[in-house]
This record gives C-alpha cells, structure tokens and sequence, in this order.
C-alpha cells in the first residue's frame, strides 16, 4: 500500500508550513524558517520509530545506501555480500564506491541464505547485506552470528520493509546500519527521500557529513564549514522531508491497513493446493506490503503472473 493513497490534510500542514516560510533548504536560512526544519524533525521522529539513536535523512533509499557504506569506511576493493533477488540500487550504491558486489544464493525466505553467505567470505569482504524484499527479512540472527564471528558489518537493506520487526527490533536496527527509501511508492513517501538509520556515532557523524559535500555542520556559517573529507549532495529538501513527517505519524495505521487487506488475500490463497508462502523466520513480523507465494512449477508461476495482469493486479 503505497503511501500516496493516504495523502491528506497533515502532509499539507507540513508542506504548508515550508512553502510559508520559502526555505526549500535544510541548511540556513535560520531567520526565515519560522522554527521549522522539517528534515531534522523528521530525523529525530524516525530515530524515535525505530528506537536507535541516530538518524540521517537523504534524497533516496540508492543515496541512503551509498551514504551507508561510505560511513562505514567501505570503498576501493572491498567486498559486500549480497542477495540476487534485490533491486538495481543494492549493487549500483556498492559500485558507485569503488566496491565489489558479491552475489549469494537466497533460500525461502527470499533473502541471503546464512550457509552461502559462510561460504562466500573471503579476505576482502567487509560487509554482508541482506535485503529486506517484498516487506520481510533473512535468518538475521544467524547472519548477524557470522558477521560477529568474521568482524564484518551487517548493513540492512530495509528499504521495502519499513514497520517490519525482528526480534522485537524495527527492521533497520537490528544490524549496524539500516537504510530505508521514501519513494513515491513506498509504505512511507516523501516523492523522493530515504534515510540511514544507526546506533553507531562513528558512523552517524560520518554520514552526516558524506551526505552533504563532506561539510562538518559546526557554526552556523556554511560557507566557512570544513570539510574532513569528500562527499556528495545526497541531501533531502525540507519539502520532501514535510511529506515525510505526516507520512510517518501514519505509519501504525498504515501497516495495520497492509496486514488487514493481506491476511485476507493469504487466507483465500491458502486453499489452493499448489500455493505455498515464502518462509518468515522465527521472530520476524513482515510490513505486509506485499504477499508473495509459490507455485510449483515455473510454469504454473509464469502463467499465475500472467493472469494476475491481464486482470489488473500487480
């Protein structure tokens, strides 16, 4: 359920508020704002979501993940582990650093299969990356068991799973770094926007900074910044971050909504035969964004894909 459908009188007041004040920018202009700076809010509002300390607002779920694995020190040559069912953005954030894409087998669960990430390891990999696709997640205590056990970093791609659990722990904040995407037809919108998310200060700083040209942010003189290192301008404007701020407030109401229209499309599924589900592990609560299943042929799944078009559904 994209977030769009539920487009209301909030993201209005939010957006309102930006355009009142004219400060399309979330850095300066301090004495036009009228006390609004729409991204730091919704930072703040998004840490407290999903209960870690750290927040970093971008302009995209790609930049949140490139802005990731720059913060956590990954570049030149280093290996990430990766799933072969994701989204282009998964390897195009880990190439745009000089990085290399190790692909790995998935199980039912539709993510990294824990045994093949083991044996996909190598003296170069730095980061193991399960992707959260279609709304649920990998076996994460065991890949979080290999990535303590290897000393790599465990860096969730959360970017279709927002309002999913595991273990108790919102999607994203169970590893070092999660990221999530905003786009126009995630559980949570912004148009375009997307966020990091960590407990890490090391690498919240870093992100802060990456995000924005490498700027440091102390003072309140931009052009007199510094700048440690080089960065890019991943930043997100106080327009999308507004839209964000409403979208978010919603996002109880919205998954219960998800949950709702899924557990009644499951249970009509449930009574064909042929029909089995994709494998939440132990402890996982998906988004309910989206039901995936099995048939058991690939014949059988390319012509139930088919039909299922030709009748308007997605």
């Amino acid at each position: 359920m994209p977030g769009f459908e539920i487009f209301g009188e909030e993201e209005r007041k939010q957006v309102q508020d930006v355009l009142d004040n004219g400060v399309l920018m979330r850095y300066g202009f301090d004495g036009n704002r009228n006390g609004h700076y729409k991204a730091l809010e919704l930072e703040k509002a998004l840490a407290n979501k999903m209960g870690v300390t750290y927040a970093q607002a971008v302009s995209s779920g790609t930049s949140a993940l490139t802005v990731a694995l720059a913060s956590a020190g990954v570049g030149f040559g280093d290996e990430v582990i990766m799933p072969t069912f994701t989204f282009v953005a998964s390897f195009e954030s880990i190439l745009s650093i000089g990085a290399i894409p190790v692909l790995c087998d998935i199980d039912d669960t539709l993510t990294l299969n824990p045994q093949a990430v083991e044996k996909a390891i190598t003296s170069k990999t730095k980061v193991v990356m399960p992707v959260h696709m279609c709304g649920s997640m990998a076996d994460l205590s065991a890949l979080k068991a290999i990535c303590n056990k290897h000393n790599l970093i465990l860096l969730e791609d959360a970017c279709q799973a927002i309002g999913g659990f595991y273990d108790s722990k919102a999607l994203g904040s169970y590893g070092d770094l999660g990221c999530f995407s905003f786009d126009y037809v995630k559980t949570v919108t912004c148009g375009e926007g997307g966020a990091v998310i960590t407990n890490n200060e090391s690498y919240a700083k870093n992100a802060d900074k990456y995000q924005d040209h490498g700027h440091d942010h102390i003072g309140n003189d931009r052009g007199a910044e510094s700048h440690p290192f080089l960065g890019y301008n991943y930043r997100i404007s106080e327009l999308n971050a507004a839209v964000g701020i409403a979208q978010l407030a919603k996002l109880e109401n919205t998954i219960a909504t998800q949950k709702k229209n899924y557990t009644i499309l499951r249970e009509a599924l449930s009574e064909i035969p042929e029909v089995s589900f994709r494998r939440v592990p132990e402890g996982g609560i998906e988004s309910y964004a989206f039901l995936n299943f099995f048939m058991p042929t690939e014949e059988l799944a390319r012509n139930t894909a088919s039909a299922l078009k030709e009748n308007g559904v997605d």
